[in-house]
């Protein structure tokens, strides 16, 4: 999904890219923007922030230590390495 938005992107300036040649870097707000799919709420509460203070980091009111930082990427990586696990009754 993502290598076809970028290469829609640039299609006009002839360019095709591969999933190895693109790297996504986020600032908070903008991969909850994003990634719409992932409630801030539940993750506040899932790796235990105050939901406010979470709140304040993505709507840019307060810049995140890179403590907090790392805590947050780690529970969405926590979340995505449980949603890669998932299996469903067929």
């Amino acid at each position: 999904m993502i290598v076809e938005r970028v290469n829609l992107a640039f299609e006009d300036l002839g360019f095709i890219y591969t999933i190895d040649e693109i790297s996504l870097e986020f600032d908070l707000a903008s991969f909850f923007d994003f990634y719409k799919v992932i409630n801030a709420k539940a993750l506040s509460e899932r790796i235990g922030m105050n939901q406010s203070l979470l709140a304040h980091y993505l709507k840019g009111n307060k810049k995140p230590s890179a403590k907090q930082t790392q805590r947050i990427l780690q529970g969405v990586q926590q979340i995505g390495r449980e949603l890669l696990e998932a299996r469903f009754l067929i």
